[in-house]
């Protein structure tokens, strides 16, 4: 069965490049509210009106212009998620260049390999930090010939500020009024719009080429299933040096909703609060993270609170396995739930500004017991599929049609189908152009019918719902010759421990499996006062014997429920969480398995000793 359109026009006639759909989100709406930044903390927040971020692109674009930059020419960005940050992008675009996103945490030398490798001439920066970078490799970098700084030391010559680009552009508009129309009306929609390069676990990044015309369908996909509108109110966080983060920025142009921007991790749940928006996108370990909070906060009040809680949720499931699964509800379960909708449900609902419409969930798999713990509160996560290599939007579940634990249907005017050994394959107006200056890796990833090989499993029912099954490469074996799929036992460690930050589990080729384990500093902080370790450092809380046992007895809740090869036999709780800042996440928040098992190789040996 094919997913539903209901409003097939929207991708038939969508903009011909994101220059242009940006133009016409500025025309459509220029007095509408477009961005909404933080200036302080503590402060009101600052906003933008289309007409407003229109102008300051167009000034910032000529500027470019007036530097020589020329049609498919790359420009870098090496920043975090902010509103220069997409000003930046868009007027790259609106200039006929492509972006090649950097992210900020992304070591110098692999920078670097980046900016040369992609060929980038001008390169925005965050700050002195990102600058840095680029002054210790300058000789690697031929090509660059100007930096613009966001935050940072000029120099009036190699460095210049953004306002410096946009006085350049004011000057070659009132020279050249046309200039910036002409750049935009020359931009193909199978031209070059940007060059993400994918953070793999091991070897040197590899650039993936995407389109104009695939972003614009991305945005115009989300149009036409009428899933956001003008009404919505976006909070931003994603890296927008990540796909994902780039196909909500098309999605709001295509849809025109507004978006409050704030690319700290560290204040996302803060954010939500005071900005009260209607969806987020995230990644699963920010609602992780939040229903471990929630958990653990509510069982450290005990007592008749915690019970009420409890019963709570055990209300608020069998509503939704009733609901669901198209049963009527009984009448004194509906007067239960009505009841816990207002003394907890509401309660929850209120820490995350109170007006969620849903969230949308990608780059990993979320557990299927936590997107059902937020569901009987009353928050749906809607989970979606993509990778890089697909714009970030391949699949997704609908507000109105969706089914929990899958990533919902194939985006309309693209396909799919499973090849050997379950592959997920896709193809489509989203499908990359390639890898950048890789041509046999480009070659073993797509078929030569242009379909993407994902590299992924998966399962489709007869509605077209896809689930992800696992990961075709980290299937492990071990000796005794059973497959495990470390994911899925890893989720199910996640959703059983309100405490665990990461459980990576290893054993390929070993005869038996272990786990490496952090705890999440916020929750083992909150435990560590309830019980007498109060002031302790992380590395002495988790280094205790009582954070030993209780670990353990969620290790053996877990083994309760896997198959015999698939127990974990010994673990160890490791005296850091995982950072990006130590290599071991991606910026996404993915764990990079080969770098934490070389990290790791003796702590791991040890465990088989």
């Amino acid at each position: 069965m094919s997913p539903v359109v209901r409003d097939l026009s929207a991708i038939e006639n969508r903009p011909s490049n994101m220059a242009v759909q940006f133009r016409d989100r500025v025309a459509k709406a220029p007095n509408a509210e477009a961005f909404r930044y933080p200036v302080a903390d503590g402060q009101p927040w600052e906003s933008l009106t289309w007409k407003q971020a229109g102008d300051r692109v167009e000034k910032l674009a000529a500027g470019l212009l007036a530097l020589g930059i020329e049609s498919e020419q790359r420009v870098g960005i090496a920043a975090g998620t902010r509103v220069e940050w997409i000003e930046a992008d868009l007027a790259v675009l609106s200039a006929g260049a492509a972006t090649t996103t950097v992210y900020p945490s992304t070591m110098a030398a692999d920078v670097a390999y980046i900016l040369a490798d992609s060929g980038s001439r001008i390169v925005f920066a965050e700050d002195d930090e990102q600058v840095q970078k680029l002054k210790d490799h300058r000789s690697e970098l031929p090509d660059l010939f100007k930096v613009v700084v966001f935050d940072g030391t000029t120099d009036g010559d190699w460095i210049i500020g953004l306002d410096d680009l946009a006085a350049l552009g004011e000057a070659h508009l009132a020279a050249h009024p046309d200039a910036v129309d002409k750049a935009v009306a020359g931009i193909s929609g199978d031209g070059l719009a940007t060059l993400i390069y994918t953070s793999g676990t091991t070897g040197k990044p590899k650039g993936v080429r995407l389109r104009h015309n695939s972003w614009t369908y991305e945005g115009a996909v989300i149009q036409a299933n009428k899933i956001l509108d003008e009404n919505d109110l976006q909070f931003l966080w994603l890296p927008m040096a990540h796909s994902f983060g780039k196909v909500l920025l098309s999605a709001q142009l295509a849809c025109g909703f507004a978006t409050a921007i704030d690319g700290r991790v560290d204040r996302i749940i803060d954010n939500v609060g005071i900005v009260k928006p209607t969806f987020m996108g995230a990644a699963p370990r920010i609602f992780e993270k939040a229903y471990a909070r929630i958990i653990t906060m509510q069982a450290s009040e005990g007592g008749a609170k915690e019970k009420i809680f409890n019963a709570a949720f055990a209300v608020g499931k069998k509503v939704d396995e009733l609901t669901l699964a198209g049963k009527p509800v009984p009448l004194l379960l509906k007067l239960q739930h009505a009841v816990f909708d207002k003394l907890v449900f509401s309660k929850v609902r209120d820490r995350f500004g109170g007006r969620v419409r849903f969230f949308i969930s990608g780059s990993a798999a979320l557990n299927r017991d936590i997107a059902t713990w937020f569901h009987a509160a009353g928050i749906l996560i809607l989970e979606g599929y993509g990778l890089t290599e697909t714009s970030a939007g391949a699949f997704v579940n609908h507000p109105d049609e969706y089914k929990i634990g899958t990533v919902g249907q194939v985006f309309p005017g693209a396909d799919v189908r499973l090849g050997e050994g379950d592959e997920i394959q896709i193809k489509g107006p989203n499908i990359m152009d390639g890898y950048h200056n890789l041509p046999d890796e480009t070659a073993a990833t797509l078929t030569e019918d242009g379909w993407l090989r994902t590299g992924d499993k998966g399962s489709l029912d007869s509605e077209g719902f896809l689930t992800i099954t696992g990961r075709i490469k980290e299937l492990f074996k071990t000796s005794g010759g059973k497959y495990v799929a470390p994911p899925a036992i890893e989720a199910k460690f996640k959703a059983i421990c309100p405490y665990a930050s990461q459980f990576m589990v290893f054993g390929n080729e070993r005869n038996y499996c272990i786990a490496l384990v952090t705890l999440d500093p916020d929750a083992i902080a909150g435990w560590a006062a309830e019980n007498g370790k109060a002031g302790q450092s992380y590395t002495e809380i988790v280094s205790s014997p009582e954070v030993n046992a209780m670990v353990t007895g969620y290790v053996e809740e877990l083994n309760g429920q896997l198959n015999r090869w698939e127990t974990v036999k010994k673990f160890e709780i490791l005296d850091h969480d995982l950072t990006i800042e130590s290599g071991e996440l991606t910026p996404s928040l993915k764990v990079k398995r080969n770098v934490v098992e070389v990290n790791n190789k003796d702590l791991i040996d040890g465990l088989y000793a």
